[in-house]
């Protein structure tokens, strides 16, 4: 079944349901990688209530969830995440960046479904569920022959940056991460060196950057840049802006491949496959 990645998720910050955001996709940051069917998913932002809903379709009963950070664009699906209700489901959920708080991923995860914030609690998902935290840096394994090396991550609260390796095979998923202008990043230079595929964080573009810095998040150039130095094979560019519509994401496409060929956009229900 080898090693595949869809994109259930892209966006960054704020989910954008509207026709402005038909091309690219207007839900936040949730991707599955199936590495011959053992699946992990890459956060719970609202993508996730769409993947419930194919897993449910589809039979699937397990997967590990990997989260980068907890901010509420990666978290607010998992309280709509349809399998996690049901009995004969089983999950893990990890998460590295929480080792400076004395907060775990489940206080967190939980604490957004209490009330008044939410009117189901944690406690009505009745599938088996495993909340498990790391530090950003350590390395595991994950089923059968999944190497998972993680690395910190520049972000306002941390996050962790994520690399899998499986049958010679390498996906890498970096974001939420502020670089600073002309010192790359050396903890994701390592992370995604010689990677056959790097998601990265390109929420803004070089132009924008000046006025957003501070706000945890980097831009489609500086990933060029990052996966050059690194001799990686592919570019993902995601986490779009909400105010990045179709119109400016098909012009920041064209200009992306015209730096990089190997540089492509995220889109929603886009799949990607590692022969």
């Amino acid at each position: 079944m080898g090693f595949k990645i869809k994109f259930w998720g892209v966006r960054g910050s704020i989910a954008c349901p509207s026709s402005k955001y038909v091309m690219f996709g207007g839900n936040t940051s949730c991707i599955e990688v199936s590495c011959s069917g053992q699946r992990i998913i890459f956060d719970c932002g609202t993508g996730l209530r769409n993947y419930g809903h194919w897993m449910m379709k589809k039979g699937v009963l397990r997967a590990d969830i990997l989260m980068s950070h907890s901010h509420w664009d990666h978290i607010n699906g998992f309280p709509f995440f349809s399998p996690a209700f049901q009995p004969d489901c089983d999950f893990r959920i990890m998460a590295g960046h929480l080792f400076e708080t004395p907060e775990t991923l489940y206080d967190i995860m939980s604490g957004q479904m209490n009330q008044p914030n939410f009117p189901v609690p944690i406690e009505a998902m009745r599938s088996k569920i495993v909340f498990e935290d790391f530090v950003a840096g350590d390395n595991f394994t994950l089923g059968n022959g999944i190497k998972v090396t993680t690395t910190l991550l520049r972000h306002p609260n941390n996050a962790t940056g994520y690399r899998i390796d499986y049958s010679d095979k390498s996906f890498c998923y970096v974001t939420d991460t502020e670089h600073v202008p002309g010192k790359p990043d050396e903890n994701i230079l390592q992370l995604i060196d010689h990677a056959d595929v790097v998601v990265y964080d390109c929420t803004y573009t070089d132009r924008e950057f000046p006025s957003k810095v501070g706000w945890g998040h980097s831009t489609w150039q500086e990933g060029v840049r990052l996966c050059k130095l690194a001799n990686a094979k592919r570019l993902v560019i995601f986490h779009h802006d909400p105010d990045h519509e179709d119109p400016f994401m098909e012009l920041l496409e064209a200009e992306a491949r015209l730096a990089w060929d190997g540089a492509i956009v995220a889109r929603e229900n886009m799949r990607l496959t590692l022969a």
